[in-house]
C-alpha cells in the first residue's frame, strides 16, 4: 500500500495499526470525552482479533507529524472489503458501482469499527490540521486504486470541516435521550404527558417485579460477568446480524483497558444473569452498545437498555444517553429523534455526481422524517 504525501514540512503516514503509535500521544489528540476514539478501545479490537485479518477491517490510521515528532493530527481508519459493522449503509451504492464495472471495494472507512455513537473523527492538535490530514486520506485512496473514503457518526463540531474539504454529507436519525437538568428519574418522568407517565411506571415496574439489577464498573466487572455477557452478545448478534462483530477476548481486554468508564447493567434470577446492557462512559454522554438475555422477560429490554441509562446519565452529570442506531420504540421512552451526519469522499467523477444526487433527494426525506418525530415525543406540551 502506498504512503501519503508531504504538506509544507508536515509528514502523513498510514500506519498498519493504531497500536502501533504511542497511546500518550493519540489520547492527547483524541482527548478524554469520547471513549471509541481511545487508544484503549481501538488497540482491544485490536489485540482481540475483532478487527484485523479475516473480519474485513484492515487497521490503516493515518497520522499527521513533523518528521519525526510527536504526532500532530491523526484519523482512526479502516481498509474495508465489505460495508458490514458501520451502521451507515452503503450497499446500493456497491451494487450500482460494480454493476457499471467499477470495484467498490476496498474502500477507506474513517470510524470507531461496530460502533453508531458519534464523536471525533479527526484527531487534531490543531484544525488548520483538518485538511491536510483529509487530503492525505484522499491521496491513499487514488494511490492505491479505492474507490472512496467514508468518515461515519462525526460529532457535529467536525461536520463543518468535512463539507469545507469537498466531501459530502449525509444524515439520518438516532434517538437520544437529553438530560434537562433532571435531578432523578422521578423528575424526568414529571416533565412527561401523564399517560406516557404511567405508561413507563408499568413497564418498569413489571420488569423490575421479575429480576435484580446489578449495575457494575471497573474492578467491580470480573470474568464471570463477561462470561454471562458472552453469552447475551452472542445471540443478540446470532439473531441480529448472524456473525458477532467482537471476539471474546476483546471484552476482557475492554475491561482491563477501560473498566472505569464500562458500565455493565446485570439483570439476575434467582442470583443467576439472566440479561445485560453495555454502557461506555464518556465526557458528557452514555453510550449504550450492546444488549442480551437468555430469558424473555416483559419490557426488561427497555428497563435494562434505556431506564437504567437515564438513571445513570442522571447520578453522573452526563447530558445525554445515545442508545444506538435505529430502534423507533425509544421514542415512547424519551429518546428524541437527532441528526447524525455521515461525509463521503468519491473518486469517480461520474459516480460522485450520482452519489450526490441521491444524497440531495434522500436529504429532503429525512429532514421531513425528523420533524414528524419531534412532534411524537411523550413529553408535555405545555
Amino acid at each position: 500500500m502506498s504512503g501519503a504525501p508531504t504538506f509544507d514540512g508536515l509528514v502523513a503516514r498510514v500506519g498498519g495499526s493504531v497500536g502501533a503509535f504511542d497511546r500518550d500521544q493519540w489520547n492527547a489528540l483524541a482527548g478524554g470525552g469520547n471513549p471509541f476514539v481511545s487508544h484503549e478501545f481501538l488497540t482491544a479490537l485490536e489485540d482481540s482479533g475483532s478487527v484485523g485479518q479475516g473480519t474485513g477491517w484492515q487497521s490503516a490510521p493515518v497520522v499527521i507529524s513533523a518528521g519525526d515528532g510527536p504526532l500532530l493530527a491523526a484519523m482512526p481508519a479502516y481498509l474495508k472489503g465489505h460495508s458490514q459493522g458501520e451502521y451507515v449503509f452503503d450497499h446500493p451504492w456497491a451494487d450500482a458501482y460494480e454493476r457499471a464495472g467499477g470495484s467498490y471495494y476496498p474502500k477507506l472507512q474513517i470510524a470507531a469499527p461496530f460502533t453508531p455513537a458519534t464523536g471525533p473523527r479527526l484527531l487534531l492538535a490543531d484544525e488548520a490540521l483538518a485538511a491536510p490530514l483529509l487530503g492525505a486520506a484522499e491521496q491513499l485512496c487514488l494511490q492505491n486504486g479505492f474507490s472512496s473514503a467514508h468518515a461515519t457518526f462525526i460529532e457535529p463540531e467536525q461536520q463543518r470541516l468535512f463539507e469545507e474539504a469537498g466531501w459530502m454529507l449525509r444524515s439520518d436519525i438516532q434517538f437520544h435521550w437529553h438530560n434537562r437538568g433532571f435531578e432523578s428519574f422521578d423528575d424526568y418522568l414529571a416533565r412527561l404527558a401523564s399517560r406516557k407517565r404511567k405508561a413507563l411506571r408499568k413497564e418498569r415496574a413489571a420488569a423490575q417485579a421479575e429480576v435484580e439489577i446489578h449495575r457494575l464498573r471497573g474492578a467491580d466487572i470480573d470474568t464471570v460477568h463477561w462470561d454471562a455477557f458472552w453469552g447475551f452478545y452472542q445471540d443478540t448478534g446470532a439473531r441480529k446480524w448472524g456473525t458477532p462483530y467482537l471476539t471474546r477476548e476483546a471484552f476482557d481486554l475492554l475491561g482491563e483497558r477501560m473498566g472505569g468508564k464500562i458500565l455493565l447493567v446485570l439483570a439476575l434470577q434467582d442470583g443467576v444473569p439472566v440479561a445485560g446492557a453495555l454502557n461506555f462512559i464518556g465526557g458528557d454522554a452514555l453510550y449504550g452498545r450492546y444488549w442480551g438475555c437468555t430469558r424473555d422477560i416483559r419490557f426488561l429490554h427497555f428497563e435494562l437498555c434505556y431506564y437504567q441509562a437515564i438513571d445513570a446519565a442522571i447520578e453522573l452529570g452526563l447530558a445525554r444517553v445515545e442508545a444506538g442506531a435505529q430502534g423507533g420504540h425509544k421514542l415512547a421512552r424519551g429518546y428524541e429523534p437527532v441528526e447524525t451526519v455521515s461525509a463521503h469522499w468519491i473518486a469517480d467523477p461520474g459516480f460522485r455526481s450520482a452519489v450526490a444526487d441521491f444524497l440531495e433527494r434522500e436529504r429532503a426525506g429525512v429532514a421531513s422524517d425528523r420533524n414528524y418525530l419531534a412532534g411524537r415525543t411523550p413529553f408535555r406540551q405545555d
